[in-house]
Formats: structure tokens, sequence, C-alpha cells
């Protein structure tokens, strides 16, 4: 979410050596940046009508961002009507680049993506089995190395993201990701060691929510659901009065741990009937006789399938996943619920019947609307999410920025 102006009706105390003066500054400045990192270019009165800076101040904080090498003007220009000069529109510099790093069970993915989510290249690496820590390192670094040329030719890259299916704290290590295997291990570190710069890691399922709110369907949304499903797991990410709920120690959002039938499945995590057992992908695939569908191939599937079998078990998943979705609209009260990858898919056959565990009223709710809607940031969503981890520090402090 674009971060708020900051001006303060009564004066804060300010660090040691700067004034109420500096923060507003670096908070307008954070606004600005922030504001065409997620909506691309605007014009200097667009930033001014959406920021409410005035004229002069919205010019003082461009000269600044542009000096920075943070923001250019973009290419062409919107004539106003009038004769004259046309109007310039802004945009942010998208050579200032994060390396976007997502860990999965049968691959690694390492994508270079510039400022406004603009992503310039990615390499992903097959494997046969879940990497060990200390193997995805390598073949993060590997990547990196087979990008270095370009990279050191054209952009400046301010740190890395890392994408994980589990459990993540605060200081970047893995309490637990159990399709990977991986438990308490100081990833984000072992990477940052290895690459030579700051590494910010964080759940999957939280970032995809984060991604979807800054650049996809939840842009200007202040309370979301984010629900993703991958091959095998289910994560969940909240938004929540414009805020991503981190919880303790960052490990909120398990919903795909959430019992939907307690004489159920058995669940990695040890118990039974947890959502992401019960609604998967890997039982799903047998009866369709393909493996390692991608989204789009799902869709057409699904889209096509008369199998009774294949129709039968949509039909439990998507009983399953309406029964959590109700569940969670309940507990969390979002604006809109977004479902990605397999539950995107499922989405898309069954959207009526999903649409109805959505449409709840409890009590003192009547005639409250929920959209649901399918991630629209599709393939590039786990490319552009781990940057926003990266970029976070260069978004709230653009002045601090000297790479």
């Amino acid at each position: 979410m674009t971060p708020a102006v900051f001006e303060p009706a009564t004066p804060l105390a300010p660090p040691a050596g700067r004034t109420t003066n500096d923060l507003i500054r670096q908070q307008n400045l954070a606004s600005v940046l922030s504001l065409l990192h997620s909506r691309g270019a605007l014009s200097r009165a667009q930033l001014g009508a959406t920021t409410g800076l005035n004229r002069s101040t919205v010019t003082g904080l461009i000269m600044e961002l542009t000096e920075l090498g943070l923001v250019r003007e973009a290419p062409g220009g919107e004539r106003t009507g009038k004769v004259g000069r046309p109007t310039l529109d802004l945009e942010p510099e998208d050579h200032v680049a994060a390396l976007s790093v997502r860990a999965e069970p049968h691959a690694v993915t390492v994508a270079l993506v510039g400022l406004g989510g603009v992503v310039h290249a990615r390499l992903r690496h097959d494997t046969a089995s879940a990497p060990s820590p200390r193997r995805f390192v390598q073949i993060v670094a590997s990547s990196v190395e087979a990008m270095r040329a370009d990279i050191d030719r054209h952009y400046r890259v301010v740190g890395a993201g890392l994408a994980v299916p589990g459990l993540v704290n605060a200081n970047g290590s893995v309490l637990v990701s159990p399709t990977l295997g991986w438990k308490r291990d100081p990833v984000s570190a072992r990477l940052s060691d290895e690459l030579g710069m700051p590494v910010t890691a964080g759940n999957d399922a939280s970032i995809g929510a984060l991604a979807e709110s800054r650049f996809g369907v939840g842009v200007g949304v202040g309370n979301l659901l984010y629900l993703g499903g991958a091959m095998h797991s289910i994560g969940g990410g909240l938004i929540i009065d414009g805020t991503l709920l981190r919880g303790t120690s960052g490990y909120a959002g398990e919903l795909g741990h959430t019992v939907v039938d307690p004489r159920g499945r058995a669940c990695v995590c040890g118990r039974r009937g947890c959502l992401e057992a019960e609604v998967s992908l890997d039982i799903l695939e047998p009866l369709l006789g393909r493996r390692k569908l991608d989204e789009d191939e799902l869709d057409v599937e699904l889209g096509v399938a008369r199998n009774p079998r294949v129709m039968t078990e949509v039909t439990r998943q998507v009983e399953m996943l309406s029964l959590a979705l109700t569940n969670f609209v309940n507990a969390f009260a979002p604006e809109t619920v977004v479902l990605s990858g397999y539950l995107g898919a499922l989405l898309s056959v069954s959207r009526e019947r999903l649409a109805d565990a959505v449409r709840v009223h409890p009590l003192g709710a009547e005639g409250r609307a929920i959209r649901l809607e399918r991630a629209h940031l599709r393939s590039r969503l786990m490319l552009i999410g781990p940057a926003e981890l990266a970029f976070a520090d260069l978004l709230s402090n653009p002045a601090g920025f000297r790479g």
C-alpha cells in the first residue's frame, strides 16, 4: 500500500541530528516513490492530487528523487490539448533492481526485478527433489553469477528477497518448511554471505498477498485475504487496514493448516484433514493423467474435463475450500478474497460455489459485499513478490539510497 503523507499535528521527537522537517521530507519522498513504484508513470498533477502535496513540494521531491537516480521522465508525454510543451510523466527508474528468489520442492527460481515491478530476467533451475539449504544457496549463487555481466553493466541491485513455503521468522530463518524438509535453518544469512548483499526472507503466501496488494487485484484494498495453492501446499496472507499481518515472530497466515475434516487425509504437519492435505493438485493430477501442470495448462484441463472421477474430486475439493473460506471470511472480515495458483484454477471452474462461501452474513453485517477474485499477476506473482522485501528499505527511506 502507498504510505500516507506524514504531516503531524504536533511535532514528534526526531532522532538525534534530525529535525521534524527531516522526518516529514523522508515520509513525503517515500510516498511519491512508492506511488510511482506501484502505479507506474504519473504526472506531477496526479502525484499532487493523490498525496495531497502542493505543486512546489511535489516538484522539489521529484528533483531529489531524480538526482538520487530513482525517478526519471517517462518516454513521450501526455499532451494537455493546449499550445506548448506536453505534460511530462514521471516513472520509477527500473535499472534500480532487486534479486527475487523462490524456493520450491522441485525448482529454484531467480529473477532480476526493477522498480515498478519490471522483470528484467529470470532463471529457473529444476531439481529432482527438494534441495538442502546448502545446495539451494549454491544454485542461487550460480544463477546470479550467470546474470553477473548484465547486472554489472546495467543495474544497481539493492538486495535480494527470498520466498519460502513455510514458517520464516523476522530474522529470515526458516523454522520449518515441510515441503522442502528444512528445519531451523538461517537460510537468509547463508544466502547473504554468499551473494554479498542483504537478503530478506519471508513466507511465500504473505509475499503473494503483498504483491497483489501493490500491483494486482488488491491495489487500493485495505483488508485483503490471500490464499495461494502451490503444488504441495496452501498458504495464506492477510492485509489488515493496509498492513501485512505478520503475527508473533512473523508466523501469521498459516491458513493451509486449518482443519476442514478431522478424519481426513494425513498432513505433513502431523494432523489430519488440513486444508492443504484435502485441497491438493497432487490428488488431482493422477486422475488427469498429467504431471507438473502449470496454472494455464490446469485451466485448460479443468475446463474440458469430462472424466467422472475428475469431476467428483474437483467437487469434493471445492466443498472443502468453501468451508475454509466461510470460516476465514467470518474471522477476518476482508473486503476482497484473492485466490492464486491451483486455487485460482478451481475458482475458474467453480466460481458460483466459492462465491457462495464468501457471501456470508454474520451478526450486524447485513448487506456486506466481499469481492472474490483470482490473482491478476499469475506467473509473475512469485517473480515480483520477493523483490518487494528487498525494496522495503529503499521505499521507506529513498534519501538513504546511495547505490
